[in-house]
């Protein structure tokens, strides 16, 4: 059966931009008789703090969101996407660059912002088997090409695929191979995220189609921004459940906020998950961001 999912990152808490984010991807699964799934991203256990999971769980649960069957984390599956990376390897590479090699070369005159450079790319195994002595590889994709994937927002999504990392130099799983495979493997054919995410769709639509797996329908949703028009984040202020609460503003009344943002409440109207789905319509969503002024934080 197909499902949606909300997958996020067990790192702090989640604030407005998040939950609405959530909020929306209920909403896209639950009005088209889809299952809806909860993912914990936790594949950089560097980033991962204790608690948070469980904290974001009851954060989303405080909203009125449901979700089907337990949460799937991601850092239990190594052995899953060890299976895929093998069925990968004839379209990859071994790269040995460092963050900073990299960054030196996509600054560069000629360098391409936000893609790598190529630089490991077309290595001999004799220059390989020499770099391997002094670092571990990572294993990239082998991209080049185009690939195409449909948006209930942003129609069809045509962009080039670029070497992305499918398994770091420290052995650890990438995001772009683990989240394609953990979409397959839960029948997720419908993936509701922020539309900073918008440039990572051609990558994986050519992941999944490698894999012999179906490319998820995509709707890449406007973020939430500060007043200065820049991505929300906790350093804003109040824009947690447990900050917010703190200014007596309930989990209640953010559902009601997030709901007047995206046009299916009037400010200060008490509402539902339910009662929004029976409002809720593709085409009638606001497609700027959310421009919010956050409760400041409170002094000592």
């Amino acid at each position: 059966m197909s499902a949606g999912r909300y997958a996020p990152s067990p790192t702090g808490e989640l604030h407005l931009g998040n939950l609405r984010t959530a909020v929306l991807a209920w909403l896209f699964a639950r009005s088209t008789g889809r299952r809806f799934l909860l993912r914990f991203e936790d594949l950089d256990q560097s980033r991962v703090r204790p608690g948070y999971a469980e904290q974001q769980a009851a954060d989303l649960a405080a909203l009125g969101l449901t979700f089907d069957g337990v949460p799937l984390v991601q850092s239990t599956r190594q052995e899953r996407y060890a299976e895929a990376l093998t069925a990968l390897l004839p379209y990859t590479f071994e790269c040995f660059c460092t963050r900073r090699e990299i960054a030196e070369a996509v600054s560069a005159p000629h360098g391409m912002p936000g893609r790598y450079p190529g630089t490991c790319r077309d290595l001999t195994e004799a220059e390989r088997a020499m770099r391997r002595q002094r670092r571990a590889p990572a294993i990239r994709l082998r991209g080049g090409g185009t690939e195409t994937a449909t948006d209930l927002l942003h129609g069809t999504i045509t962009g080039e695929v670029d070497d992305v990392v499918l398994r770091r130099n420290d052995g650890g799983t990438a995001y772009q191979l683990a989240v394609v495979v953990d979409d397959a493997d839960t029948g997720v054919d419908q993936v509701v995220r922020g539309d900073d995410l918008l440039d990572a769709t051609p990558a994986q639509a050519r992941i999944a189609r490698l894999l012999g797996v179906a490319v998820p329908t995509y709707a890449h949703v406007p973020l939430a921004l500060n007043a200065d028009g820049v991505r929300l984040a906790k350093r804003d202020g109040a824009v947690t459940l447990s900050t917010l609460a703190r200014h007596g503003i309930g989990a209640a009344e953010v559902l009601t906020m997030i709901a007047a943002s995206l046009d299916l409440a009037r400010s200060g109207e008490v509402v539902t998950p339910e009662v929004l789905l029976g409002r809720f319509e593709v085409s009638r969503l606001p497609r700027e961001p959310w421009l919010i002024t956050p409760v400041p934080h409170q002094a000592g």
